[in-house]
């Protein structure tokens, strides 16, 4: 599976103005909501990721969260991207703030696959040129053609 099977230009936002991780969550599941053919409405999507974050946070460091959450009503991996104007506390190991984060939503069958999707986001967001041109980024095409091309190139 790539990326560009998961994300869409329409889910890929820059300067999000969000002061707390709920607000993020928000703005996350009204972009996903308004962007699918899935039948959730924005109140399950955030509660979907939510809960996976109460059991503990997926602030993975270098300003980067990877949240994710499971989807009884859909048989694809959906994905979305935000680009945050401002840090944000998501209570990462490294004590940085998040200023970039991709949300997953996985069918609630999967498991593997999921498993090896977040393995190859983390792996991504290891790259310290990749983090400094998505953070740089002046719009959401240009957000979207870097991660499309990354995810094609390695």
């Amino acid at each position: 599976m790539q990326l560009a099977d998961i994300i869409s230009p329409e889910r890929v936002v820059t300067n999000v103005q969000a002061k707390s991780k709920k607000r993020a969550f928000e703005t996350i599941s009204d972009v996903i909501s308004s962007n699918t053919d899935i039948s959730m409405g924005v109140n399950d999507i955030f509660d979907s990721l939510i809960a996976r974050e109460r059991l503990g946070t997926t602030a993975i460091g270098h300003g980067i969260a990877i949240p994710h959450g499971r989807v009884k009503e859909s048989n694809k991996t959906i994905g979305a991207f935000l680009q945050l104007s401002e840090g944000i506390d998501c209570d990462a190991l490294d004590n940085q703030s998040v200023r970039l984060i991709f949300a997953v939503l996985v069918p609630e069958k999967t498991n593997e696959e999921h498993l090896q999707l977040l393995a190859r986001l983390a792996q991504m967001f290891k790259n310290s040129d990749l983090r400094e041109k998505l953070l740089a980024a002046p719009d959401s095409k240009t957000l979207y053609d870097l991660l499309v091309q990354w995810d094609q190139t390695h």
